[in-house]
């Protein structure tokens, strides 16, 4: 396995596996209108510009994804994405850890998601998020988290 930064001609898969990822949360939520299922081709390769989109391949396929974004000195990590046959294996957790690193500036990663989403939930609590405040984003409350990034001085 290795993560490793996804160019624009991954975009189509890209957007297959998180169109895939998210239809479970879509399900959870009686919520098909979110922007992860309704996110064009054009949308995502526009989104190269701006964002670090990283890709788990395994055996030379793309299994995986998730996106970084600098601004100030917060990282806004999302979009993560994992094939369902590969889910709870960890990978989750490996590509978090590398999308928390790709901004050595950063001084606080945040990231969200659904307040239905309990697997999600515990694995960020287990890495040290907290929650900060939820918003009602169409018909999905969404639990925005962040986490202090420690620094070796």
């Amino acid at each position: 396995m290795k993560i490793i930064k996804a160019n624009i001609e991954d975009a189509q898969c890209i957007l297959t596996i998180q169109k895939e990822a998210y239809l479970s949360e879509a399900v959870l939520n009686d919520d098909f209108n979110i922007p992860p299922l309704t996110q064009t081709i054009e949308q995502l390769k526009a989104e190269f510009s701006h964002k670090t989109i990283l890709k788990i391949i395994i055996n030379n396929k793309i299994i995986g994804s998730g996106q970084a974004q600098l601004k100030g000195t917060t990282c806004y990590i999302g979009r993560m994405a994992i094939i369902n046959e590969f889910k709870g294996q960890g990978l989750g957790s490996k590509l978090l850890s590398v999308l928390e690193t790709i901004y050595p500036e950063a001084n606080c990663v945040e990231l969200f998601t659904g307040l239905k989403s309990k697997s999600n939930l515990e694995m960020y609590n287990r890495r040290g998020y907290k929650q900060v405040r939820e918003k009602l984003m169409g018909k999905t409350t969404v639990v925005f988290l962040e986490k202090t990034l420690k620094h070796n001085n």
